[in-house]
């Protein structure tokens, strides 16, 4: 896969639309506080597409950016799937048990 980023005519524009997207994902995922003006908005995301042309330029020097960066949205993914799957129990966890206090 570093190969065909480094060697395909297409594969910075790619690597950069991917870094990007990463990007943009783990900031709203970990540290977003909550929602910012609109104009506070685009100019973080505007630093945030400055700042991923930085990791383009180690990607293209070879360094596996593209494969950590996925590698962290997974774990995120995964994470946020477990605390899904935590609620999801807990309900069905409490209206188990509401229903044997009812029973007894």
């Amino acid at each position: 896969m570093q190969a065909w980023f480094h060697e395909s005519p297409y594969g910075p524009y790619v690597a950069y639309v991917l870094i990007l997207a990463f990007t943009v994902y783990i900031f709203n995922a970990v540290f977003r506080m909550g929602r910012l003006p609109i104009l506070k908005e685009i100019i973080v995301h505007i630093i945030m597409a400055i700042g991923c042309l930085v990791l383009l330029l180690l990607q293209l020097d070879k360094l596996p950016i593209i494969q950590c960066m996925s590698v962290a949205v997974i774990m995120m993914l995964m994470l946020r799937g477990r605390q899904m799957y935590d609620k999801w129990r807990a309900k069905r966890g409490g209206a188990e048990a509401a229903v044997k206090r009812t029973e007894t």
